[in-house]
């Protein structure tokens, strides 16, 4: 399967990427800055992110490495998604970017600054008007990402 999909043009044939309204940030996502070939190590590296959580695993003390399919490294995947400018926190327009792309044209500019407004206000914790991970980690604290996050696959 890998053989087939290693460029940024591949991974967009995939019907499920091509739909999702995140497709482009997700495909980015295994690609390393400035790069437009993916190989066989950071594929894999990324697709860790979506390995599921086994229940005997989410009560286990988290060693000082953490696996890239813990809690932490799924909600820090999430984050990137949103943090276009990778400088450890989500501006509004950095939010405001991320709602057009996941609802399009289908709400106007007001009702999508409005979200972005009361998502700030309600996770901004420490008054900069942006969210950094730890508030977006306390926004989603109650959030199953362990199971949103992951992807089944064949044994």
């Amino acid at each position: 399967m890998f053989s087939d999909i290693n460029s940024r043009e591949d991974f967009q044939r995939i019907p499920e990427l091509a739909i999702n309204p995140l497709g482009d940030r997700i495909i980015n996502a295994f690609f390393p800055e400035g790069e437009d070939q993916v190989n066989f190590k950071g594929f894999m590296r990324t697709l860790a992110h979506f390995r599921p959580i086994e229940d005997n695993e989410k009560n286990k003390n988290p060693p000082a490495n953490e696996p890239l399919n813990s809690r932490t490294n799924k909600l820090l995947f999430a984050f990137r998604l949103y943090d276009l400018d990778r400088d450890d926190k989500i501006s509004r327009d950095e939010l405001l970017q991320v709602l057009r792309m996941m609802v399009g044209v289908n709400i106007s500019d007001d009702q999508l600054g409005s979200i972005a407004d009361r998502t700030i206000q309600e996770a901004d914790t420490n008054g900069d008007s942006c969210i950094s991970f730890q508030e977006f980690m306390k926004v989603l604290e109650k959030v199953d990402v362990e199971q949103k996050m992951s992807i089944r696959f064949l044994h």
